[in-house]
C-alpha cells in the first residue's frame, strides 16, 4: 500500500517515519497542494491532484476542525484512509478502532475499548478498558485515560492529563469539542466545549 500524509507539519514529520516502516520508504509521500519542496527529511513531497488512486491517506494534523475538514474533501475524491500504528504499541484485549488512526510509539490500548475515526495517541499514552472515544480525538503525549471514561468528539486532551477512571454505570465523560489543559487532572465530568486546567481540573477563567 502507498500512504500519503497530508501536510508536512510538525506532526506530519514525526508520523513520516512510522509510515514508512509500516509500509517502505518507495511507498509514502507528503501530500501538498501547491508547488514548493521536493521533499521533508527524505521523504518526497508530491502534489495532491498528482497522486495514483491506489494511495490510501493519513492526516496527521492535531486540530480536529482542520482535520475533519481534509476527511471531508479526500472523502469527496474517494481516497481510503490508512491507520498508522507504531510497532511498539501494544494491545492488551479486543477493542475497535476506527479507520484513519494514529497510534504513534509506547501507546496502549486494552481491552473492551471503542474508538472512533481519525483517532490520534501521540507518544506513551494509554486508554484503558471499557472506554468510549468520539471521531477526531486528539490525544498529546503521555494521556492516560483510565477505565469507564467517554471521550466525546473533537476532543483535544493535553501532554501529560490523567483522566480519572468512572464506572460503568456512571463513566466519566468528556463533552464534544472539549479541551483538557496540559498536566489536567479530570475528576468530573466536563462539559461540551470546555477549557479545563489545573489539579483538579476547573474552567479556564477567559
Amino acid at each position: 500500500m502507498r500512504i500519503g500524509l497530508c501536510g508536512t507539519g510538525g506532526f506530519a514529520r514525526e508520523v513520516a517515519p512510522l509510515a514508512v516502516a509500516q509500509a517502505g520508504a518507495d511507498n509514502v509521500s507528503h501530500l501538498a497542494l501547491e508547488p514548493g519542496q521536493d521533499a521533508v527529511n527524505g521523504v518526497p513531497i508530491i502534489l495532491q491532484a498528482e497522486a495514483t488512486p491506489d494511495m490510501a491517506v493519513s492526516i496527521p494534523v492535531a486540530d480536529a476542525a482542520l482535520r475533519r475538514r481534509i476527511d471531508a474533501e479526500m472523502r469527496a475524491a474517494g481516497r481510503a484512509f490508512v491507520s498508522i500504528v507504531a510497532p511498539t504499541c501494544i494491545f492488551r484485549g479486543p477493542s475497535q478502532i476506527g479507520e484513519g488512526a494514529i497510534l504513534c510509539d509506547h501507546v496502549v490500548i486494552t481491552a473492551n475499548v471503542v474508538i472512533g475515526r481519525h483517532f490520534q495517541a501521540n507518544l506513551f499514552c494509554y486508554v484503558a478498558h471499557d472506554c468510549v472515544v468520539g471521531d477526531f480525538v486528539t490525544l498529546a503525549p503521555r494521556v492516560c485515560v483510565n477505565g469507564n471514561t467517554v471521550i466525546e468528539d473533537d476532543v483535544y486532551v493535553g501532554t501529560g492529563a490523567v483522566l480519572k477512571q468512572g464506572t460503568p454505570d456512571r463513566p466519566l465523560r468528556i463533552g464534544r469539542g472539549a479541551v483538557i489543559g496540559m498536566g489536567a487532572v479530570v475528576t468530573k465530568d466536563v462539559p461540551a466545549g470546555a477549557v479545563v486546567v489545573g489539579n483538579p481540573a476547573r474552567p479556564l477563567d477567559r
